[in-house]
């Protein structure tokens, strides 16, 4: 009999920053194998208590707007529920209703059409780029425009080149802020997750929106641990985010992310668990064996073996050079922990070829160190898939 097929994250470690629907993620990602930890990186501002955005929406119905941009289906439906809650919801559809009205995406379209407004343009797909250049055809010097924005927070604008740009074109903006966040209060949660982050304690880290990644960026900073966030997301723990808006912060700081072709949740746990695999994983061929290191998990010949971390951490280290003596004092230091004396090494190593159930795999060479036996009649080229 085979061995039961291995789920596609299993042995795999994400961090969940969600502050909506993360119930959700975190069981998609778990049913897929995904070992999971989830901290909210922010606090919604419930719309009710939103002064700036009453005041907002009370000056376009005292000033109507030329345009109105509707950005997401969920933000224009919240902002017409809270005006609905302060009594104003007539008032501003009437206010709205003598505008040309833009939607960004389909369902941004179909909430215009829920609240009887007809849109002059729907733009099938999400960029913000595209808005600018269409607007920019038809000349908005001097006109009044309403854009409906989603998930900001007080310290951070997820579309200030945006705002700039209509601005420039002489454009008086009034930007109507839905869901506002903030970040989730310090010494909690949060503050580990990000620590263990800077640790590579994860392979991926996952974010849904952009004001998640801004505030996990903002509290490294305030950790003293900015450089080392980056380091670690530049290197051994892979940014998902659910679409490029989201992955702006980090595309500007040079950081590498990955996103699904459609923003959804359910998107983007699919896109985890078959990218993930790719990225973090390394499959060779040693002592007669079929060996992939999935994460935290080593699957041998096809069945799927517990390794304690510190037997992972130096088989890791011994396949970014198969084949090649690596000395204690080197493998010493990819231990998690502090650990100070080489006999560590040794004790891990005695556990990793218990692991693996072959001792062979893992060679000694006397006074020098260790290293993988990679079978030599198996090609290089084909046999081993480097970690990315």
């Amino acid at each position: 009999m085979g061995h039961p097929a291995v789920p596609p994250l299993a042995g795999y470690r994400v961090a969940v920053t969600s502050a909506r629907r993360s119930y959700e993620l975190c069981t998609l990602l778990r049913r897929d194998g995904a070992a999971v930890d989830h901290a909210a990186a922010i606090t919604m501002v419930t719309l009710s208590d939103d002064d700036e955005l009453r005041r907002n929406t009370e000056a376009l119905i005292a000033s109507p707007p030329d345009i109105v941009l509707a950005t997401t289906g969920v933000g224009f439906r919240g902002w017409l529920a809270a005006a609905d809650g302060w009594q104003l919801a007539r008032p501003l559809t009437a206010a709205l209703s003598g505008a040309r009205a833009i939607a960004r995406g389909a369902k941004a379209t179909g909430a215009l059409r829920a609240a009887g407004l007809s849109e002059e343009w729907s733009l099938k797909t999400e960029s913000s780029r595209a808005l600018v250049q269409y607007l920019r055809q038809s000349g908005i010097a001097g006109a009044r425009i309403a854009v409906q924005l989603h998930a900001a927070t007080d310290d951070w604008d997820p579309f200030p080149e945006f705002l700039d740009e209509l601005r420039s074109e002489g454009a008086d903006v009034v930007p109507i802020r839905v869901y506002r966040w903030n970040p989730v209060p310090a010494g909690g949660d949060f503050d580990q997750l990000v620590t263990q982050i800077t640790q590579r304690h994860f392979d991926a880290v996952s974010f849904t929106s952009a004001p998640a990644v801004a505030a996990t960026l903002m509290r490294a900073a305030d950790l003293g641990i900015s450089h080392r966030l980056l380091d670690a997301l530049r290197a051994d723990v892979r940014a998902m985010c659910i679409g490029p808006v989201t992955a702006q912060p980090l595309a500007r700081l040079g950081v590498p992310s990955s996103s699904p072709q459609r923003m959804r949740l359910a998107a983007l746990a699919r896109h985890i668990a078959e990218e993930l695999p790719v990225l973090q994983s390394r499959t060779l061929q040693a002592a007669g064996h079929r060996v992939e290191i999935r994460g935290s998990y080593v699957v041998v010949d096809g069945a799927p073996q517990s390794v304690s971390p510190a037997a992972v951490a130096i088989l890791r280290a011994l396949a970014h050079r198969p084949g090649v003596v690596v000395g204690r004092r080197e493998l010493l230091r990819t231990l998690p922990g502090s650990a100070h004396d080489p006999h560590a090494v040794d004790t891990a190593v005695l556990r990793l070829r218990k692991a693996l159930g072959d001792r062979n795999i893992v060679a000694t060479v006397v006074k020098r160190g260790y290293r993988l036996a990679v079978d030599d009649s198996v090609d290089a080229a084909t046999s081993l898939r480097p970690f990315a």
